[in-house]
């Protein structure tokens, strides 16, 4: 099934949480001078225009990104600064999506690799991504993909994993590759996003993990919403293994001012570490 775009939700205040965070970890990953490798197991289109008619179809992105600013949040801004360099320092009329963010922190020894199965943002991600040399494109199965990549041969790596949940076997399979591929490399970082449409699914993923024995795991989570089964996604979250020491004094102090910009109705967050040393 390949129905899902992301288009129409770019850019939302799901995003905006997924990158706020990734940018966190790429911006310390590459303070190190040793090479990185990046691996995107679902990259989407890269960049999306917010004029475009999949994006406003919803206009999600006015609940989230269109309510953040520099002057509201001086902490975001290498994130928020990123999101006007997409939109050439205009008004608000693009949201770059995470391969567009990673390349930003890509130097010349690094290398990144992004999976989209969608022929159409498969196409658009190309194109974007062609001139790059540190950079390759494969339209096929992300999860499958991520494995062959690990170890990395430069021995560092951050993985991020977010596919659509469009089919319901999504959640098992996030969890059954993210446990394998840290046994193939217990050193990577690792970010897993997940929606929150039903909790009792959330819940079972964080048991998984938990039984899995993989340390150093932590979990940041924004609810716009109270949980309901009712109206969609509600909430959205992180789950981070092996994070930088800096990323859960951050989120400790970012999630609640978050919070009060993009709460819809009884909204709340969870900051939580999940597993220690």
């Amino acid at each position: 099934m390949l129905s899902y775009r992301h288009g129409f939700h770019a850019g939302n205040f799901a995003d905006v949480l997924k990158h706020i965070v990734l940018v966190e970890l790429l911006d310390y990953l590459t303070r190190k001078d040793k090479p990185l490798e990046y691996i995107d197991s679902h990259a989407g289109a890269g960049l999306y225009r917010l004029t475009s008619a999949q994006a406003n179809k919803t206009a999600e992105y006015e609940g989230g990104i269109a309510r953040l600013s520099e002057e509201a949040f001086p902490e975001l801004s290498q994130y928020l600064s990123l999101v006007r360099e997409a939109c050439g320092g205009s008004r608000l009329s693009h949201y770059p999506g995470s391969p567009w963010l990673a390349r930003h922190y890509l130097r010349s020894t690094d290398r990144a690799w992004l999976y989209e199965a969608h022929p159409a943002d498969f196409a658009t991600l190309e194109q974007l991504m062609e001139r790059d040399n540190r950079v390759r494109c494969q339209q096929s199965d992300g999860l499958k993909g991520l494995l062959s990549h690990l170890p990395p041969t430069s021995k560092r790596g951050l993985v991020l994993i977010d596919p659509s949940y469009e089919v319901k076997s999504d959640y098992q399979q996030v969890v059954d590759h993210l446990i394998k591929a840290h046994r193939k490399f217990p050193a990577g970082v690792y970010a897993l996003w997940y929606p929150v449409v039903d909790r009792q699914r959330i819940d079972r993923m964080e048991q998984q993990l938990l039984k899995s024995g993989i340390r150093r795991m932590q979990l940041f989570e924004l609810a716009v919403q109270a949980d309901s089964r009712e109206h969609g996604m509600t909430a959205s979250g992180m789950i981070v293994i092996n994070p930088p020491w800096t990323l859960f004094e951050s989120m400790q102090q970012l999630l609640p001012k978050l919070l009060g910009k993009l709460d819809q109705q009884d909204g709340f967050y969870r900051c939580e570490q999940l597993a220690g040393e």
